[in-house]
């Protein structure tokens, strides 16, 4: 009795973070849904042929209105490396579309506290910053080719079709692709898109979360985070942050919830930032690198990616210390949230509705048949490639040295 008693609690736990989170996450989709069909990829590629300053902000901000699943970005970037796009700014696009997202910063308000969305926002440029750098000083122009050699093989990782093909017409400005039924159609296709690739992670972050939540005491968290002496567990949270989320195996928005947990536990700020920011270096990820750009490559990329997200981590926390903006309070309302008629469950139904309407939509104009050849790579097939609303668009680099 006592166990079915434990997984209620858990079970329990994982609804209530989903029900406050549910809202947050919709209008994340939508946003990025209306950002992918109003910026194409072939678009995208030619906006990023250097590692310039510009580039970079164009490639943050590019990255930051794209899908927040770690998975789709990572192949994203290649897509756009094997297109042309200069190879550091596609991990400066990688970097901002798993940390930047309007999704996950409204998830951390949400389950968290205003401050770690902060966190994320300002902590995830200095990550960037810090990754160029490195790259720049210790990236050598041997292993970059040896790796842009290895990505233009074209070999499978994960998410291959949504990096391949594009959710919607390509002609026209961005207004008018937006004002169009058949920008809508794509926006319905993207949408849920973005829900089918992050809905597993979502459920297994939550999870793990409630399980955590429930059955792990506080008194444990306390003596693995180094609670009572803070300067050793500021830097240890923040070396420690990436490591759990390489163990926790989810990514992106997936992490949330169970950064509510660690930081009721007692991590440190910049502990809860390098987690968040962890989740390209999971195992999954990591041998995606490989199949992409080589052993040699993905090791250089997982060393400087710790180096980034740990030297972002601190550099965060010790702004905010100094800002006076680091929460004091760490019991998060997640963990003993209820479920009641208020501002979340207006929010919930508003976006229940959306979430409605564009699926629909979707199932209604062969997005179920477009999701399918997605899966089963069968996109790009012959000379040209073509969108949901039936426009053609330009061949790869295979056919085109263009790409």
């Amino acid at each position: 009795m006592q166990i079915v008693t434990a997984l209620g609690h858990a079970l329990w736990m994982s609804f209530t973070m989903l029900w406050q989170m549910f809202w947050g996450l919709s209008l994340g989709f939508l946003f990025s849904a209306v950002i992918e069909v109003a910026v194409s990829k072939s678009e995208m590629s030619k906006l990023l042929p250097d590692a310039s300053p510009r580039s970079l902000t164009v490639a943050v901000l590019l990255g930051a209105a794209s899908s927040s699943c770690s998975y789709a970005a990572v192949a994203m970037a290649r897509s756009i490396v094997r297109k042309g796009s200069d190879f550091t700014s596609a991990m400066a696009f990688q970097f901002a579309a798993t940390n930047l997202v309007l999704e996950l910063g409204v998830l951390m308000w949400v389950l968290i506290s205003w401050q770690f969305a902060a966190a994320e926002f300002i902590g995830g440029p200095v990550m960037i910053v810090i990754l160029v750098l490195l790259f720049r000083f210790f990236l050598k122009d041997s292993l970059k080719s040896e790796a842009i050699e290895q990505a233009d093989k074209g070999l499978a990782g994960d998410m291959e079709g949504h990096a391949a093909m594009s959710m919607g017409a390509q002609h026209g400005t961005w207004k008018e692709r937006l004002s169009s039924k058949d920008g809508w159609i794509a926006i319905s296709h993207s949408y849920v898109m973005n829900w089918s690739m992050l809905w597993r992670d979502i459920g297994i972050g939550l999870l793990i979360a409630g399980a955590l939540g429930a059955w792990v005491p506080d008194s444990f968290w306390q003596k693995f985070f180094l609670v009572g002496h803070p300067t050793t567990a500021m830097i240890w949270g923040a070396l420690v942050g990436p490591l759990i989320a390489v163990a926790s195996f989810t990514c992106s928005v997936g992490n949330v919830p169970l950064a509510a947990v660690l930081w009721n536990g007692g991590i440190s700020f910049g502990g809860v930032a390098s987690f968040i920011f962890g989740d390209l270096i999971i195992i999954p990820i990591l041998h995606i690198f490989r199949k992409y750009y080589g052993g040699r490559m993905t090791f250089f990329l997982a060393v400087t990616f710790y180096l980034a997200m740990v030297s972002a981590a601190l550099a965060v926390e010790v702004l905010f210390q100094t800002l006076g903006w680091t929460p004091t309070e760490r019991h998060t309302a997640v963990v003993d949230a209820a479920i009641s008629f208020n501002y979340t469950t207006v929010l919930d139904i508003i976006f229940g509705a959306v979430f409605i309407t564009l699926t629909l939509a979707f199932f209604r104009t062969g997005g179920l048949q477009m999701m399918r050849m997605m899966e089963s790579g069968h996109h790009n097939q012959g000379g040209h490639k073509r969108s949901v609303a039936g426009q053609e668009q330009a061949p790869n680099r295979h056919q085109d040295h263009t790409e």
